[in-house]
């Protein structure tokens, strides 16, 4: 036996007999008491800018799922929060984040995705290997007297741990995954996203606070509502979730209807991901949403403004897919799990957007049954130097 025969584990059967209690009981897991918001909270542009600065460009932010470049010298680009993002991984498996621009001109050295230990910029022809260094420049005689090797491509401080690359979006700042992560760490090793399978994903924007947009993730007061015709309202019982707190993050169950067959007959299976969606808010702007067969990672942004932002999802599988027929399967999950995030909950949440920037009442009142969204809010007040009442 090893040590990791006998390790505990803290997604367990404990999880699945807490919200069967709920359930049985008519009940949720509640804060103490209704909490009060002022609107400037949502729509003042000054706050959006202290959090962009302050937080998120100084907080390590999950940029891409590890096995979204899975092989060495494969690379990704995204935008994130308006900047260029090239993340590699080397030839010898190591993962980088730098920030997408020539030390030239400023073009962008490299698009899209694919599989490419080097990078040319289009205006120049400068070259970047995917370690960061400058390799070529056309006409060097031009620039004697400099050295290229001060001018590699701006590396941000990243790690890979946990399923993820991560990386703080300033060059000065510094990264740890397990300080960040705290007591979550082990659950999300628990939970081993590096093994699990990269779908796809897919990307937009919506007129609504990206605070307000994550609180959509965070209670289960609305399934009736918004998602009465999918999947989720027909599966998720409504307003019911086991909660745990993990300093700044948090963790949260919603049952699904069938939970309450444990309750006469034990014999079913008891493992927390066939008996709830298992949802995770790691700070500042991260959902992992859990389920049998499968994670969402929605990863969610300020846009510009206070209340527009920008929403990537993406969908990994717990098996990989290994067949075309297998990846058509995946791509029917994805487009249900899609649908319900943009179709259902994004077509009702820019009408929240506009209440917050038109609303002429001086607070939004949040129920002791919204627990969640209660942590979320007082988790970044208190950064913010908001008052709540």
């Amino acid at each position: 036996m090893t040590i990791e025969d006998v390790r505990p584990t803290e997604i367990n059967d404990d999880l699945t007999r807490r919200a069967l209690r709920l359930v049985l009981d008519k009940t949720t897991d509640m804060a103490h008491q209704p909490l009060r918001v002022p609107l400037h909270y949502y729509r003042d542009a000054k706050i959006t800018d202290v959090e962009e600065s302050q937080i998120l460009r100084r907080t390590p932010l999950a940029i891409l799922p590890s096995v979204q470049i899975p092989n060495p010298n494969d690379f990704e680009v995204r935008s994130v929060l308006g900047s260029s993002l090239l993340v590699t991984r080397d030839r010898s498996g190591a993962s980088h984040v730098f920030l997408n621009y020539c030390r030239h001109r400023g073009a962008m050295p490299a698009c899209g995705a694919g599989n490419a230990s080097r990078f040319t910029r289009p205006y120049h022809a400068w070259t970047y290997k995917n370690t960061g260094e400058l390799f070529s420049v056309p006409g060097k005689s031009g620039f004697t007297g400099v050295d290229t090797a001060n001018y590699g491509l701006v590396e941000l401080p990243s790690q890979e741990a946990y399923g993820f690359v991560w990386a703080v979006l300033s060059a000065d700042g510094s990264i740890d995954v397990d300080a960040h992560l705290g007591p979550l760490g082990p659950q999300l090793a628990e939970l081993d996203y590096g093994s699990f399978g990269y779908h796809t994903y897919r990307e937009f924007t919506s007129d609504v606070s990206w605070k307000g947009a994550l609180e959509a993730f965070a209670e289960g007061y609305h399934f009736p509502f918004v998602h009465g015709e999918s999947l989720i309202g027909q599966n998720a019982l409504p307003n019911v979730a086991i909660y745990d707190e993990y300093g700044r993050h948090h963790r949260l169950g919603f049952p699904f209807n069938w939970i309450t067959n444990l309750d006469t007959d034990p014999s079913g299976s008891w493992d927390v991901r066939d008996n709830m969606g298992l949802i995770y808010w790691i700070y500042p702007n991260l959902i992992l949403a859990n389920s049998n067969v499968g994670v969402e990672v929605i990863d969610i942004l300020p846009a510009g403004s206070p209340t527009r932002c920008t929403v990537r999802h993406s969908w990994l599988a717990r098996i990989p897919a290994t067949s075309d027929e297998h990846r058509s399967a995946y791509d029917l999950i994805y487009d249900a799990v899609h649908a319900a995030v943009r179709d259902e909950d994004f077509a009702m949440l820019p009408q929240c957007g506009e209440g917050v920037r038109h609303g002429q009442h001086d607070h939004m009142i949040i129920g002791r049954n919204e627990i969640g969204v209660q942590h979320m809010i007082k988790v970044f007040a208190e950064e913010l130097g908001v008052a709540l009442g």
